[in-house]
């Protein structure tokens, strides 16, 4: 039987350590399911797999875009499916993993179809999102959609302007259109969700953001200053930082928000992560009854 083994959680859990360890075992590549990591020129910032981790196993779908490059779940769910089709060819196993939940969910589930957006409220939008910014956008998508906005990565401007596009259009929540119908999938689907309590999760997001500075975190985004404006950039590790060139923060209040807004964002991705009912948690050290769960699953 063809079985798709999902590694996800928030980030800093260890998804990717894992990831490669059980890949290494069943000899198979991994297909990752992070919406910035597919970027190239921001490795340190996205903690994309180290170098090391990429020469032991094949990794799809990291450093493969450029910074322009526009890039979606809907698309990721067609690519993503077409790799997987040339594993199963040659295994029976195959591992996605990430903390992009839309793009897990993509894969996993299929990305419900949408209303077109005709083009002068795509332009619309735009214009507001220039105009007003990103964090006025979002306490609007709070007022029309709050269940979106619960679990919407907010410091991503594609997600918040797409939705409040269909809430504007349709005259309902972006929320109401996104079913609970999955579509068929031509193999097995086993999750592993990966936690920590709360204190040792936000430690190790901490302990993250200093090896990210130690790494040449600053000089990179520093680097990436003059693409500031794509929507690649327009994410938490980068935007502080740019800040901090700008003279609004020191170095060490910039790294503070870096670590509060992953904090942030780990939380939204738990709440999303705890509405699946299909996830089997574990502890990321719990390797032992890691295996237990996959042997007892036949893998």
């Amino acid at each position: 039987m063809k079985t798709l083994v999902v590694i996800t959680g928030p980030t800093g859990i260890g998804k990717t350590y894992l990831a490669v360890r059980r890949a290494e075992q069943y000899h198979t590549p991994i297909v990752n399911a992070d919406s910035r990591q597919i970027y190239r020129d921001m490795p340190i910032g996205t903690a994309a797999p180290k170098p090391e981790q990429l020469s032991r196993v094949k990794h799809y779908f990291v450093g493969t875009l450029g910074l322009d490059a526009s890039y979606h779940a809907a698309r990721f769910e067609t690519e993503a499916l077409a790799v997987l089709d040339q594993v199963f060819a040659e295994r029976d196993i195959a591992i996605l993993s990430g903390g992009s939940m839309l793009y897990i969910d993509a894969v996993c589930r299929g990305i419900d179809a949408m209303p077109d957006i005709r083009p002068e409220v795509r332009h619309q939008m735009k214009q507001r999102l220039e105009r007003e910014g990103l964090e006025a956008l979002a306490a609007e998508l709070a007022l029309l959609d709050p269940v979106y906005h619960a679990e919407c990565d907010l410091c991503n401007p594609v997600r918040v302007v797409h939705a409040l596009e269909i809430c504007h259009q349709t005259g309902k929540p972006f929320s109401s259109f996104r079913t609970s119908r999955a579509k068929e999938r031509p193999f097995r689907i086993l999750k592993i969700g990966l936690r920590r309590e709360r204190a040792e999760l936000f430690s190790r997001i901490a302990a993250r953001v200093g090896e990210m500075q130690a790494e040449g975190l600053v000089e990179e985004a520093r680097r990436l200053l003059p693409y500031r404006h794509l929507k690649a950039l327009n994410t938490v590790g980068y935007k502080e930082l740019f800040a901090h060139f700008d003279g609004l923060w020191s170095l060490e209040q910039a790294l503070d928000k870096i670590s509060r807004n992953t904090r942030v964002y780990a939380k939204k991705q738990m709440t999303w992560l705890q509405k699946d009912t299909s996830v089997n948690w574990f502890h990321p050290e719990d390797s032992d009854g890691i295996t237990k769960f996959l042997l007892e699953n036949g893998v």
